[in-house]
């Protein structure tokens, strides 16, 4: 596969070709965004074209809806997204919950116990719609400080969070979708075994390298990186979830294009119709996917959507 990332390539479509797909559900993080974290203009052509062959296109992200609206409004995202790693769907235009797949509180409790036994503050991610915030920070009686990272991130994406001593504090348990930790890649290993060792009915769990801004990379120690240990419902991933919206747009779940990246993308990679992998993803998501495109710094969506709208995918 080769092609000019500087140029826009327009491929000509014909209705007959178009409609071998109904939706086009794309991440964010490495996948949409390049390494300077912006939708660059191919991209957002791309999707316009997508949209005009009658394609619905979405959104899977690991991120909060507050955390990557900025982003719905460049592409011009009108229709219903997948946020929060597959545990909540959002209207971009009411900023309402359309669904949201909760975990259960009995599970929470246990986990956050055990998590902050291994000395993290943990990150409750709730619906905003709901409860009014984005985060129950718990931090234990020994008042565990979130880490430079999470710091940073909540300051950067206008993140409301509560703090809290503990979980029994929760004034919302019936609301939350996802918790977590964020720490180096070589610390969160052992924790999130020990975690599906003691609580693993009823979750799921992904450990994957962290948004992080420039000046972090020198506080992790040569070779390692800041990681996200993000805990789910067992029946909570990006595929549950699109496959969710694609059924309620009459869409079956063969005529469905998945583009990622990590391992929170493979659900949705192996399930889709066509599964797409960047040329930055993962081994195991490229392992999984059927087709692969370009990288996040090579416009990969723009190459992707031309080969679906122009039939050769």
């Amino acid at each position: 596969m080769t092609t000019g990332a500087g140029t826009d390539q327009r491929t000509d479509t014909t209705p007959a070709q178009a409609s071998r797909y109904g939706m086009i559900a794309i991440d964010l993080d490495g996948t949409l965004l390049g390494p300077d974290g912006a939708v660059s203009r191919r991209n957002i052509r791309a999707i316009d074209r997508a949209r005009e062959a009658g394609i619905r296109v979405t959104i899977c992200t690991g991120r909060g809806f507050v955390e990557c609206e900025r982003f719905l409004g460049t592409i011009g995202q009108a229709d219903p997204v997948v946020v929060a790693g597959g545990s909540i769907l959002s209207c971009p235009a009411t900023r309402r919950t359309i669904h949201r797949f909760a975990i259960d509180h009995a599970v929470v409790s246990r986990s956050v116990e055990r998590l902050l036994g291994h000395g993290h503050a943990v990150l409750v991610l709730k619906d905003p719609v709901e409860t009014g915030y984005d985060y129950l920070v718990v931090q234990g009686e020994q008042n565990h400080p979130i880490d430079p990272v999470t710091a940073w991130w909540f300051k950067e994406m206008n993140v409301r969070a509560r703090f809290a001593r503990s979980i029994h504090e929760d004034e919302h348990p019936e609301h939350t979708v996802r918790f977590g930790i964020c720490g180096t890649d070589l610390a969160l290993a052992p924790i999130g075994e020990d975690l599906l060792g003691h609580v693993g009915d009823g979750i799921h769990l992904h450990n994957f390298p962290a948004v992080v801004a420039p000046e972090h990379t020198r506080l992790t120690g040569e070779g390692r990186r800041y990681h996200i240990l993000e805990v789910f419902s067992r029946d909570a991933n990006k595929w549950t979830a699109l496959s969710w919206l694609a059924s309620r747009s009459g869409i079956a779940p063969e005529r469905v294009v998945a583009i990622g990246d990590e391992v929170n993308d493979e659900a949705m990679i192996v399930g889709a119709g066509l599964g797409v992998a960047m040329g930055n993803a993962v081994e195991r998501v490229k392992k999984a996917a059927k087709r692969q495109t370009l990288r996040h710094d090579e416009d990969g969506v723009a190459y992707a959507i031309d080969r679906v709208l122009g039939g050769e995918w």
